[in-house]
């Protein structure tokens, strides 16, 4: 298994290369060279196992025995124990055939946990393989971030810089990053917006000679194992009603469009899916692409849902890559006047991404609604984001014979000021973190420079 960027110009790395190297050196991002395949058998054969051993055979084929399976099936097994529902990630049904799925029983109560406790232990193990030491530099809207922290807090050859927007996540999301006090943990509010926040993440990676030889390491959703990570929990929650005989469809609260990436991978895998639903806020570039050709930048919005709150959809390259006949050269140009000016798609490729994807736009008006709506029906309080996928799927749903399955991507208490403003008393923190507003928190805030975040990092890494 070898992977090759999304741009054509980078080399084709191995497994653990495109782990330790996160973006292509001609700013792409890597894709497996083939993508492997689940036959029906495969997949009729997961029915009943654990998470853990579904995790195990459906990335298998991505490592491509670059770690042995003994030891691969150990560190898997070790990230799922982290989290607090035995079925890791449970179904929860919401009608006679809408399911929810809960994403959010891992350490810091989000989906990113699903794939950062797994990828902190991958990285640790290359590093410690090759003897060698590296710097995490990430960006963060909200929940990256923390989760990035609890899945390295414990690696012995990493230091973490996380970098999130001064005043523009929740109290919640702030404390479960800025508290964790460990010596290799590091935490930089930047005086801008994600997306600023974003850009100087890519910049350090494509000229990391302020880190004088020190490798740089992503762990957001360009990162591949990220997205590896992530294709599994599409499949665990098809075979457990009923697939590969019967079809299912999701719906995915989508913002960076990593997580439905994750999803369109397992149906190229050969899940059988019906349809994708991606569900927005008011940043609504995805949808606006999807259903009128519209793809350009506008004003980032502040929103109840703050992880969405992104202008810029960096993965969504990796699903155009696919649309456009994995044409780098295509891709490369397409994003290159995305910068510059307001664009479409080609029609060719547009026609295919309408085949297997629908979706909807939700304010925050209806996000309150919903919230207020779904408890109502189900007795179920949703986070702002997972009240966008809920009204997605009921808007856009196909053959109502089909079960969808909604992702639930973080836990309400996370999103506390939404849910209050909803109507409701708020929600409690788990036990582990009911004294999370009393820790105390270490943080630096920095002006939205690339030149001051550089050195910051340069200075503090051990």
């Amino acid at each position: 298994m070898r992977y090759i960027s999304t741009r054509g110009q980078a080399p084709a790395l191995s497994f653990e290369e495109v782990v330790l190297t996160g973006m292509a050196s001609d700013g792409g991002l890597y894709v497996p060279e083939e993508i492997p395949r689940l036959s029906r058998d495969d997949l009729a054969a997961m029915a009943g196992l654990s998470y853990a051993e579904i995790a195990f055979r459906v990335m298998r084929p991505f490592v491509n025995g670059e770690i042995d399976d003994d030891t691969f099936r150990g560190i898997v097994r070790d990230a799922y124990a982290t989290f607090s529902h035995d079925a890791v990630v449970p179904l929860n049904q919401l009608d006679a055939n809408h399911f929810l799925l809960e994403l959010f029983h891992g350490p810091t109560l989000a989906f990113k946990d699903v794939a950062l406790q797994l990828l902190g232990r991958i990285l640790d193990h290359f590093l410690k393989k090759r003897g060698e030491r590296a710097v995490i530099m990430g960006a963060t809207s909200g929940d990256t971030g923390s989760a990035a922290i609890e899945g390295c807090r414990h690696c012995d050859n990493l230091d973490i810089f996380i970098l999130h927007p001064y005043q523009r996540v929740s109290e919640v999301q702030r404390r479960q990053m800025t508290t964790v006090l460990a010596d290799n943990v590091f935490n930089v509010a930047i005086e801008g917006n994600f997306d600023d926040a974003q850009a100087m993440v890519k910049a350090s990676f494509a000229d990391q000679g302020f880190l004088d030889g020190t490798r740089l390491v992503a762990v957001n959703s360009i990162n591949w194992a990220r997205i590896m990570a992530q294709i599994v929990y599409y499949v665990a929650a098809a075979v457990a009603l009923g697939a590969p005989h019967r079809m299912v469809s999701f719906c995915v609260p989508s913002a960076n469009f990593g997580n439905v990436f994750a999803g369109y991978m397992a149906h190229r895998m050969g899940l059988p899916v019906e349809r994708f639903v991606i569900a927005t806020n008011a940043n609504d570039i995805l949808h606006r692409t999807l259903a009128d050709n519209d793809f350009s930048k506008q004003d980032l919005v502040a929103t109840l849902a703050p992880s969405m709150d992104i202008v810029v959809s960096s993965n969504f390259e990796r699903l155009l890559f696919e649309a456009y006949g994995r044409d780098g050269a295509a891709v490369a140009a397409l994003l290159e006047r995305f910068q510059a000016e307001p664009t479409a798609l080609a029609e060719a490729p547009l026609a295919r991404l309408r085949e297997q994807f629908a979706s909807h736009s939700v304010d925050d008006a209806t996000i309150l609604e919903v919230i207020r709506e779904a408890h109502h029906r189900t007795q179920e309080v949703l986070d702002p984001h997972t009240a966008t996928g809920y009204r997605a799927a009921e808007r856009e749903r196909g053959d109502a014979a089909v079960p969808m399955i909604t992702l639930a991507t973080a836990h309400p208490a996370k999103f506390a000021e939404a849910v209050v403003k909803a109507g409701f008393p708020g929600v409690p923190l788990p036990p582990h973190m009911d004294d999370l507003l009393e820790r105390e928190e270490r943080y630096t805030v920095l002006p939205s420079e690339l030149a001051a975040v550089q050195k910051f990092v340069a200075e503090n890494r051990r």
